[in-house]
């Protein structure tokens, strides 16, 4: 019987771990997106590009994440048509998390530089 109590608890202990490092991955790589976007200006740097793409080869990353940071690096004065695409079935998943669809919203809206209220919204996830 206590042994059973033990298993259980160890398992519960490390599914918690295990969630944990999957939400600090996604939070940091959500934090990655948002300082890009926030800075954008037509196009991501040569240091931007470098940063999205590590977060879209990054396998703790979320599938909607790895997505968005791809379509951001893929920016030149706005998303491409197959980006746009994407975005909008990140923004249409019910599993997305309200991050990954706020940014998938800004990249869609994205003309040059994300808009003012983009921005208030990229700062909060700052």
């Amino acid at each position: 019987m206590k042994l059973s109590t033990i298993r259980k608890f160890m398992a519960i202990v490390l599914i918690g771990a295990f969630s944990q490092f999957a939400l600090a991955d996604n939070a940091s790589a959500t934090k990655t997106i948002a300082e890009v976007l926030a800075g954008l200006n037509h196009f991501p740097s040569d240091a931007d590009k470098t940063a999205l793409m590590a977060v879209a080869n990054d396998d703790s990353a979320g599938r909607g994440l790895k997505a968005i940071a791809n379509a951001v690096s893929n920016i030149q004065h706005a998303a491409t048509a197959e980006d746009k695409e994407m975005m909008n079935r990140i923004i249409g998943a019910d599993q997305a998390s309200a991050d990954a669809k706020a940014l998938a919203e800004i990249v869609l809206g994205i003309n040059h530089m994300a808009s003012a209220d983009a921005k208030a919204v990229l700062q909060a996830m700052l």
